[in-house]
């Protein structure tokens, strides 16, 4: 897939385009439906399926206090987004400038003009323009007068609550990451660069992998049953999320200790799929008892993945 960053990178006599437009942070069930029924219309009409998407968040820029956190980092939103056939995607940053042009005008000379829109799909709330005054109707007004069609998908249930990306981080926050999972149609993930810690784990007898993330997660401190790839390997894992109250440390990291591995890890680009919570961070009095809880965790772990809590 083709990745543009900014208008001005697309060329303007490029093919005729069906557009999935939004925000696509997480790529969750709705999300899906989007680009799935953009890339359908774009091979049925012989052209070219493209997604046009926002970074940072517009709230990051316009009101940075109410600004979510990330769900998922660019990187991986923009690999998912190919998983669905999308032939490009159009990356516009999001300024103060943009947020000022009205909604007609993007609709007429971004859309329409800059990206060459035929047909474009949208989410039933999706909002854009100068004080998000665009919705989903205006777009479907003004497709006639620009000579588009648009297809505005309707709201998508799971257990009866409409799937989002507000529902996913409200889950997020509450550690509930099989919940986020139903929403998003595939885990929660993190990734990162494993570094050195201080040894922690390898003191209790369960060495980990350290994560420091790159961004605030959005993840409930806690300790979770996750999959953990690299360098095209898997293993099952216990992820510690927190600032490991017992040792009175304040910074927070991503643990992860590996079922069934044990070989140098350092350094590597690791993923974290969280499945299973299976409790809230706590404070043990020492370090036994500490050790003790994170022997129960393991065998929970292994428990919930189906794996071996002890390394061949």
């Amino acid at each position: 897939m083709e990745i543009v960053r900014g208008l001005e990178s697309y060329p303007p006599d490029s093919p005729r385009t069906v557009v999935a437009l939004g925000a696509f942070d997480g790529i969750h069930l709705a999300h899906q439906k989007i680009l799935a029924t953009a890339v359908e219309r774009a091979r049925s009409l012989g052209l070219r399926a493209l997604a046009c998407t926002f970074d940072p968040h517009p709230l990051v820029i316009l009101q940075p206090d109410r600004a979510p956190g990330r769900i998922t980092e660019l990187a991986e939103n923009l690999e998912r987004i190919a998983g669905y056939g999308v032939d490009a995607t159009v990356i516009i940053p999001f300024t103060r400038e943009f947020s000022l042009i009205e909604p007609e005008a993007f609709v007429r000379d971004v859309l329409c003009g800059r990206l060459r829109a035929r047909e474009v799909v949208v989410g039933f709330n999706h909002r854009f323009g100068h004080g998000a005054r665009g919705d989903a109707r205006l777009l479907a007004e003004l497709a006639p007068t620009y000579g588009f069609v648009a297809h505005v998908m309707p709201p998508l249930s799971v257990e009866g609550v409409v799937v989002s990306s507000s529902a996913i981080r409200q889950a997020l926050a509450q550690g509930d990451v099989a919940r986020a999972r139903k929403f998003l149609g595939h885990p929660y993930t993190v990734r990162g660069r494993v570094l050195r810690g201080k040894g922690r784990g390898r003191q209790l007898g369960f060495p980990t992998a350290n994560l420091k993330p790159e961004h605030e997660l959005i993840l409930a401190p806690g300790v979770y049953a996750a999959r953990a790839s690299w360098a095209e390997r898997e293993a099952g894992a216990v992820v510690n999320v927190g600032v490991r109250p017992t040792f009175g440390e304040g910074e927070f990291w991503v643990e992860a200790y590996l079922l069934e591995f044990s070989d140098n890890l350092y350094d590597k680009i690791l993923t974290l799929a969280f499945l299973e919570r299976i409790r809230a961070e706590q404070k043990f009095p020492n370090v036994e008892a500490l050790r003790a809880q994170v022997a129960l965790d393991v065998a929970r772990a292994a428990e919930l993945l189906g794996e071996p809590p002890s390394r061949s």
